[in-house]
């Protein structure tokens, strides 16, 4: 097998890898959870872009594939605990009335 060749198909890894970890993240119900982890996935390629060691590329794609199982044990997980939408994930509509210790949503549909 050639250089070039091997090369490639740890390219074709890489970014099978991180679009598994992008997939992955959206799957967690928590909003800071998701956000958290589809930056973390972001971060960690562009941190490691220009490796060129074929050594620490494999050590790195198999690091990858570890957080991916973690990612993907963590999202069962958070599919238990599932809280309100937050308003920046555009979340119920309507306005808050009511004093300071008993806020009422109204809705405006």
């Amino acid at each position: 097998m050639s250089m070039a060749a091997l090369k490639g198909d740890t390219a074709f890894q890489a970014r099978s890898l991180f679009r598994s970890l992008l997939r992955q993240s959206s799957q967690f119900a928590a909003y800071n959870f998701r956000e958290y982890a589809r930056r973390r996935a972001r971060d960690a390629f562009r941190e490691h872009r220009a490796e060129q060691d074929e050594g620490r590329v494999k050590e790195l794609l198999q690091k990858g594939v570890k957080e991916l199982q973690v990612m993907k044990r963590q999202t069962v997980v958070s599919q238990f605990f599932q809280l309100d939408r937050l308003v920046v994930e555009g979340g119920k509509s309507g306005k808050q009335t009511g004093d300071r210790n008993d806020i009422i949503r109204q809705t405006t549909e």
